[in-house]
């Protein structure tokens, strides 16, 4: 599985593709980030640029609540930037844990546009300089990677990558197989000459993933469905596993369909995923 982290994704990275794949929109009434160095702190909230090319930055936003809680390293759906995630990061401070939300190309405060390549590349250098800053900053609780809907594709990637590194996987509406959401997104993928076996490889890259885990999926969800969930459940070969089906629930609502029993299973694996990093 050596060559996961080398796929190649120019396929994808094709116009026709990549206007259905992505919908960036900017974080209303904020400038884009210019400097490495900006940091702006609002009641615990910390807004900090990534560098990730050389004239390009991600926009991230640090959610943090204490040094010794859990670490949640978000990647969000399309669509969605991480301001969407400002009450729900609160929340999770709450709960003690800390949400550490970022963005894509073109997304929120970042720059560049976004592609299939950058998007793959791009978590790489987000994971070392997310590990970097909690190292510095003296947080010292374990590290999850939690990805919704696309972002799926990208903890999926760095759990594959760098299982030595993490304490635990959390995927919600995550999708196990490329090929039926581009056909529903409206994309020819069989005339693009993309297959399967060539392309994210989801479930290959949680095969080996043995560590603390959960699945989240809405029992209905429109876009990605349910039996995706359970199959990336399945494969995944960890002892401590869970799949949490929100009843009721489609791909747009699952969160407010099911939030105790949402927010109780992340709290329950950031917990642990503190036993077993001690």
């Amino acid at each position: 599985m050596k060559d996961i982290s080398t796929i190649d994704y120019s396929t994808l990275d094709r116009p026709e593709v990549l206007m259905f794949l992505f919908h960036p929109r900017p974080e209303p009434e904020v400038s884009p980030f210019q400097t490495a160095e900006s940091e702006t702190r609002i009641a615990g909230r910390k807004d900090i640029l990534i560098p990730v090319q050389n004239d390009i930055a991600i926009g991230a936003r640090f959610h943090m609540a204490t040094e010794s809680g859990g670490n949640l390293l978000f990647f969000h759906g399309n669509g969605e930037i991480v301001a969407d995630y400002d009450e729900l990061g609160a929340v999770y401070n709450q709960m003690g844990i800390n949400l550490l939300a970022v963005d894509y190309r073109g997304y929120g405060r970042s720059g560049g546009k976004p592609t299939v390549t950058a998007m793959m590349q791009d978590c790489h250098v987000i994971f070392h300089f997310a590990l970097k800053w909690l190292q510095q900053s003296n947080f010292t609780g374990p590290i999850l990677l939690m990805g919704r809907s696309l972002g799926s594709a990208s903890v999926l990637e760095l759990a594959a990558t760098y299982k030595n590194l993490v304490d635990g996987l959390i995927v919600e509406s995550g999708f196990a197989f490329a090929g039926p959401l581009l056909t529903l997104l409206g994309i020819d993928f069989a005339a693009l000459g993309f297959r399967e076996e060539k392309g994210f490889r989801n479930v290959d890259k949680i095969r080996d993933f043995d560590k603390p885990t959960l699945i989240i999926h809405a029992e209905f969800d429109h876009i990605i469905p349910y039996s995706d969930g359970q199959t990336l459940h399945d494969a995944c070969p960890s002892g401590d596993k869970k799949m949490l089906k929100i009843p009721g629930a489609n791909h747009n609502d699952i969160f407010m369909r099911g939030p105790q029993e949402y927010l109780a299973a992340v709290k329950n694996i950031v917990e642990t995923a503190k036993e077993t990093s001690l």
